[in-house]
């Protein structure tokens, strides 16, 4: 066992349905686009199935039917929860074919260990370490189930959860909770040329943080691959706040995709009372044709902003938008959900991931802040600094 109980211990703990949660597997807490089997679900084609059968009362399923919520996703779940299961369960199954069935799976417990649990008080401990795991699973399906240990202890204790930062790494395995891993997303969508007429290098890789909002803007376009075709994703972002100000959904990976983007952009700036001197705010991208075209630059004289492009050929011409859109791949496309079928389911999910990120997530390159609230802090900071004491 990953952790021993001591000698007098109680089976109370979460409800039921809590341990369903508690056992699930390390992918469960992405709750927003599965669409899986129930908690309870079926074992199909385990080794012991056959002979599971023969354990179960006449007239009722396996109990190796109902095993499944403690698939592999991390450590041993604790005691409590076990015995709070075989308490779900015990009038339809008996406890003997339970413990069992639990044991085949991994989950080893002992029939007497079981009733000498039954018989024990629930301490104080274990009921708030159960409350708390609770707690932490809700956060991460909040949070689209992409958190791991560092960012789901910050927004346990936005939260108001008083809990430390290790215990939180340990609570995680007792769930099954990870975080989301990202890949590798290279893929070039942009047509580059080295000869085409562009703005200048005005970043040159200086990935400094701004003073302000509006200052510097990048921006990048990815593909995400649907059953109707290519759909083509384009973002704005202020590297201030790391805000997205502006995307752009589309089948096409034509110049209106990015100018539709940058329009947003200006629009969200424009209606918040955001106004920037010709030239002092900054648009960079990489060298692709439709960053380039006249079209685009065109948009960009129109609204006073400065164009800047960088180096042909450099990996890192771009690092910082394309590093939020590796974000956007890992946490909302490529997250082992369901294949995307068309633009418009696309779009939608786009939507929600962009709210999420601006109002929710979590950055650490903004004091573990959202870009919203960041962004507020900003300008409620100026304020003071602007109005004059009244005496």
């Amino acid at each position: 066992q990953a952790r021993r109980a001591p000698a007098c211990r109680g089976a109370a703990g979460p409800e039921p349905g809590d341990a369903a949660q508690l056992g699930r597997g390390r992918r469960a807490g992405r709750g927003h686009a599965k669409s899986g089997a129930e908690p309870g679900g079926g074992v199909r084609g385990g080794p012991g199935a056959a002979q599971a059968g023969g354990r179960a009362r006449a007239g009722q399923r396996d109990p190796q039917d109902r095993v499944g919520v403690f698939r592999p996703g991390g450590a041993r779940p604790p005691t409590q929860v076990i015995v709070a299961y075989i308490d779900t369960y015990r009038d339809r199954f008996g406890v003997e074919p339970i413990c069992s069935v639990l044991s085949e799976h991994g989950v080893t417990i002992a029939p007497s260990t079981y009733y000498a649990r039954r018989a024990c008080p629930v301490t104080e401990a274990e009921l708030d370490e159960a409350y708390l795991v609770n707690a932490l699973v809700a956060l991460h399906r909040a949070n689209w189930g992409v958190y791991g240990v560092r960012k789901l202890h910050h927004a346990a204790r936005r939260a108001g959860l008083q809990v430390g930062r290790d215990q939180v790494g340990r609570l995680m395995g007792v769930a099954g909770l990870v975080g989301a891993v990202r890949g590798r997303h290279r893929t070039r969508t942009t047509r580059r040329s080295a000869e085409a007429p562009r703005h200048p290098d005005l970043v040159r890789r200086g990935w400094h943080t701004p003073a302000a909002p509006d200052e510097l803007w990048v921006a990048d376009f990815s593909y995400v691959w649907t059953l109707s075709g290519f759909v083509y994703v384009a973002l704005v972002v202020d590297v201030f706040s790391r805000r997205i100000l502006g995307w752009r959904v589309t089948t096409s990976k034509e110049t209106f995709l990015v100018t539709d983007a940058l329009r947003q952009a200006i629009d969200v700036r424009h209606r918040g009372g955001a106004r920037w001197e010709r030239g002092k705010l900054v648009h960079h991208s990489d060298a692709g044709s439709q960053y380039t075209s006249v079209a685009f630059t065109a948009e960009l004289l129109e609204a006073g902003i400065a164009g800047s492009i960088g180096t042909v050929g450099d990996a890192l011409d771009n690092a910082l938008c394309e590093s939020t859109i590796g974000l956007f791949k890992t946490e909302a496309i490529n997250d082992g959900g369901p294949t995307w079928k068309h633009r418009a389911q696309v779009e939608w999910q786009v939507a929600r991931w962009v709210h999420w990120y601006n109002h929710a997530r979590l950055h650490s390159s903004i004091e573990n802040l959202p870009p919203m609230e960041f962004e507020h802090r900003h300008r409620q900071a100026v304020t003071a600094t602007t109005i004059p004491e009244v005496a």
